[in-house]
């Protein structure tokens, strides 16, 4: 018999907590930041604004379409075998190597640049679906929406301050070495790898799982059995499927303006350097207000919490379509940094209080395969909007009609209900 896990313990909740500090650098230097911008002016050099947005937006829905398809069958094998932080090392690994690559292409290879943002976006996703199912390894249930909050929190501020030396970077790259910020932008994706997989280190030495570990091909079959099993019964377990649905609509405009916020103030004629100062901007309001939100659900509920953070990206949506001056996609920014990380925190505390603890894994599959079918279609739709209209504009508008039916559904999900009951 293996000895059991230790209890949770401080410890385990900020190594846990770092993780997410140290992969934050490649949502917020990556996929928020760099990427679109050297993607547009650098590999796409020459082509026209809506046929990069078109590449940018099939190159997000690639990687999240393998992740579609791969999340539910990985979540069930990692909770049949314990191996929730193997899998997470391997596809922390993989997104390691690959965003490390991206040093390596040169100008106008955007066909090179967009397989490696794939892989890279594989492994960051697939890594996810591990990291938020340990959730439940290093916490009790009536500290959830604290523990998830920090998390959060503490990527708002470890990829804030992380991406603030990449942009001082890009401005003054004489001061670190460099001939000039195209130089800077590529040697920013050498220590994005280089700070995702040093703050991976304490979640793999400090993190202990919870159940017996087994060899991978016993994992393998029974993983694939409790999936079957798990599909067969989720359609009783009403409050989980109901929130998944409304999860998906809402996640969907979510992560769609994470990844096409950049794209989208370039194309209506935005300097680089403003865009990317707004998302600094995000990332040090988001810091304080995922905490707050994580007191807010302990206090009005997490359904609620999301439900606000919702009404405000309705408005914001609305107010892109009209977005004329800079000082508004400031303003824009600093709205959604009050909300997008509280959003993104109490709907996995929220879910985590729905699902049976002894299949977290499996059943954060399913939550992250429905957040990454979600990431197909939104920012395919706002490219392909964009091409067939004419009018980046008109895309934005897409995104309003997610927040509100994802809204409804989410009224109907009932917070006192558990998979178990």
């Amino acid at each position: 018999m293996p000895a059991a896990a230790p209890s949770p313990s401080r410890r385990q909740v900020i190594a846990w907590a770092l993780y997410d500090w140290g992969n934050s650098a490649f949502a917020t230097a990556v996929i928020a930041g760099f990427f679109p911008v050297f993607f547009k002016q650098y590999w796409s050099a020459g082509v026209d604004t809506t046929v990069s947005t078109f590449r940018l937006g099939v190159a997000n829905s690639a990687a999240s379409l393998v992740i579609l398809l791969l999340a539910p069958m990985l979540g069930a094998i990692a909770d049949r075998g314990a191996m929730k932080k193997r899998f997470l090392a391997v596809f922390t690994a993989l997104g390691v190597a690959a965003t490390a690559g991206l040093y390596g292409v040169g100008e106008g290879g955007w066909e090179l640049a967009a397989l490696l943002y794939v892989v890279a976006g594989i492994g960051f996703a697939g890594s996810m679906i591990f990291y938020d199912a340990l959730i439940l390894d290093v916490t009790v249930r009536e500290r959830l929406d604290f523990v998830s909050g920090l998390g959060y929190a503490a990527g708002y501020l470890g990829g804030g301050l992380f991406f603030a030396a990449c942009v001082l970077a890009t401005v003054k790259p004489a001061w670190f070495g460099l001939d000039s910020a195209a130089a800077a932008v590529r040697t920013s994706f050498l220590f994005t790898a280089a700070w995702w997989a040093l703050f991976t280190l304490p979640l793999l030495a400090f993190v202990h799982e919870r159940g017996a570990g087994a060899a991978l091909g016993q994992a393998l079959r029974g993983g694939l059995r409790q999936l079957l099993d798990t599909v067969h019964k989720l359609r009783r377990f009403r409050t989980v499927w109901l929130f998944l649905l409304a999860y998906w609509l809402y996640i969907d405009g979510v992560d769609t303006i994470i990844r096409m916020a950049v794209d989208y103030g370039m194309a209506l004629g935005f300097d680089a350097e403003s865009l990317i100062l707004a998302l600094l901007l995000v990332q040090f309001v988001g810091f304080p207000a995922a905490l707050a939100f994580g007191w807010l659900g302990s206090r009005i509920g997490p359904k609620a919490g999301i439900l606000i953070g919702l009404g405000v990206y309705a408005g914001v949506t609305v107010w892109g379509y009209f977005l004329e001056a800079v000082w508004e996609f400031y303003a824009i920014a600093g709205v959604i940094g009050l909300v997008q990380g509280g959003v993104q925190s109490l709907s996995r505390s929220f879910y985590a209080r729905l699902i049976p603890a002894d299949a977290a894994a499996e059943f954060f599959g399913f939550y992250n395969f429905l957040g990454k079918f979600a990431a197909i279609f939104g920012p395919l739709l706002m490219g392909w909007v964009a091409v067939l209209t004419g009018d980046t504009r008109t895309s934005m508008l897409s995104l309003l009609i997610l927040f509100a039916a994802g809204a409804t559904l989410l009224a109907a999900v009932d917070g006192r209900a558990t998979a178990a009951d």
